[in-house]
């Protein structure tokens, strides 16, 4: 007799994230508790649904095929459900022709792909990897003819800095980072206002807030307003949840709570006010530090840095600094060439900043400047990195060597995010509370733009490199991190030799 084989959720979090009856349920639950694996299940509910399929997302392909991944993982369970894989298309065909497909969104165009789908599931794996565009784009793609009210699932894990948390912060603590029990798994009411929400208890509630948005629809009665609401739940859990993995791999548990405090506290315990990330070049904590921090780091020595911009959607930035403390700030949209030169020229007046001591992004647009500014420091994003005085490797003749960088741009960061960490880089109130644009303070845009400056892969060199600029301004829903590139800007001065004459405006 042929055995008998049941594939059925673990008690705990797998049977709360299959159980959950909300349209949009995000699992914010520690590593290794069985996220994907329940993920992986929850189709199979409504698999022999006819017209049911679905959709699951991950923001590379490479993240779909790894080991271990959702590609291996499914290897493990649709073959047991006489599902047939399509690799070359990551699909998975059922018997009755349904369809369940993996797929990629590593850039934000790639949502024009599904334009005009219908999908009844959509699945999310690591949602704060997706911007926020793609993950509500990607919610007007969820829709069913099958019978099946459309829904969506998301896996993450506890990431403050996302735009997910601003999505779920309602289950999740404000003082201790930890999800609320009393709140988990517990259903909300939501409708998007552009960037922000409107939440409820009901749908009624939420309707009574939102009459500026479907005061008109009410108006004509076309269309039922409560079909315009989404239900919103959030479930955290544990790794004692997942037994199975404890007992095939009892050393899972040993190897997680061997890693840094920031690390068990975000993967082991679930907290939402830890960063971890071996791939930042600006620590968190340490960059939230430069705000209000007890002691300026002032020497009287005034710079000026500053990221050029024009026509188009960056912004003109120019930074004064005092020593190494960010003194005052001049943002400018959409600027002229002479008010750009005007601009820099005001700041140098006011701060009696020497021209070699100012600083100009000379890559693009840039360029113009060069002539306006005599003896004003150049700089070339993928220039060759400079000689730092206080590099303590030095060569046969006891010069300092050239750090092993990709290029200039990447020098400059990793020195300044080498500074911020040891706390010698401070920002005044002055600077800190103005406004970027009319959402966020200036403050809250440097802790938006730092995410996005991240190392990459060192090359075949072995030549230490960061993200680049596209992978950066996917990370910020398109926009560039104009700040972040007159900040570490400042790192120039520590490589440039002073000139015997100067120069003023």
């Amino acid at each position: 007799m042929e055995e008998v084989r049941k594939i059925r959720p673990q008690e705990g979090y797998q049977m709360k994230a299959l159980s959950s009856s909300a349209d949009i349920l995000i699992s914010g639950a520690s590593a290794g508790v069985g996220k994907t694996f329940a993920l992986l299940l929850e189709p199979v509910r409504n698999i022999t649904i006819k017209r049911f399929g679905g959709v699951i997302f991950r923001r590379t392909s490479n993240q779909i095929r790894n080991e271990g991944g959702l590609w291996d993982t499914s290897m493990k369970l649709y073959p047991h459900l006489n599902a047939k894989p399509k690799e070359t298309v990551l699909e998975w065909h059922f018997p009755n022709k349904n369809k369940l497909k993996f797929s990629h969104l590593e850039h934000e165009k790639n949502i024009l792909d599904w334009q005009g789908s219908e999908i009844p599931f959509i699945g999310f794996d690591e949602l704060p990897h997706f911007t926020k565009k793609q993950f509500f784009y990607l919610i007007s793609r969820n829709r069913s003819t099958c019978g099946v009210n459309p829904y969506v699932r998301a896996t993450c894990n506890p990431d403050p800095e996302s735009w997910v948390f601003e999505l779920i912060k309602w289950w999740i603590d404000d003082e201790t980072g930890f999800p609320i029990p009393e709140r988990d798994g517990a259903v909300r009411f939501m409708l998007r206002d552009g960037d922000n929400y409107i939440w409820g208890d009901t749908k009624a509630e939420v309707i009574s807030k939102a009459d500026h948005i479907l005061g008109e629809i009410l108006k004509k009665g076309l269309v039922d307003p409560n079909s315009l609401i989404k239900s919103v739940s959030f479930i955290s859990g544990s790794i004692y949840d997942n037994k199975e993995l404890l007992s095939v791999n009892p050393g899972y548990l040993g190897n997680l709570l061997s890693q840094d405090k920031a690390t068990v506290n975000a993967l082991f315990h679930g907290n939402w006010k830890e960063v971890i990330s071996d791939k930042e070049i600006y620590d968190y904590n340490a960059f939230r530090s430069m705000f209000g921090a007890a002691y300026e780091k002032r020497t009287g020595e005034m710079f000026i840095t500053s990221d050029i911009a024009m026509k188009g959607s960056n912004k003109f930035v120019v930074m004064v600094w005092d020593g190494r403390h960010l003194e005052d700030l001049l943002i400018m949209d959409k600027s002229k060439g002479n008010q750009v030169i005007d601009g820099i020229k005001k700041m140098q007046k006011s701060y009696q900043v020497p021209n070699h001591r100012t600083s100009f992004d000379n890559d693009g647009v840039g360029q113009f400047v060069d002539g306006f500014i005599d003896g004003a420091i150049e700089f070339n994003n993928g220039a060759s990195p400079m000689v730092d005085p206080e590099s303590k490797t030095t060569d046969s003749k006891g010069v300092a060597n050239k750090p092993n960088y990709a290029n200039l741009k990447t020098q400059c960061f990793y020195k300044s995010g080498d500074k911020v960490a040891a706390g010698e880089i401070t920002i005044s109130e002055k600077v800190a509370n103005m406004m970027y644009d009319d959402k966020m303070t200036v403050r809250q845009r440097l802790m938006y733009e730092r995410k996005a400056i991240k190392k990459a892969k060192a090359d075949h060199d072995g030549k230490l490199k960061i993200i680049g600029k596209e992978e950066m301004k996917t990370m910020l829903n398109g926009d560039s991190p104009d700040l972040m590139d007159a900040f570490m800007q400042r790192e120039l001065f520590g490589f440039t030799p002073k000139p015997a004459k100067l120069k003023f405006f």
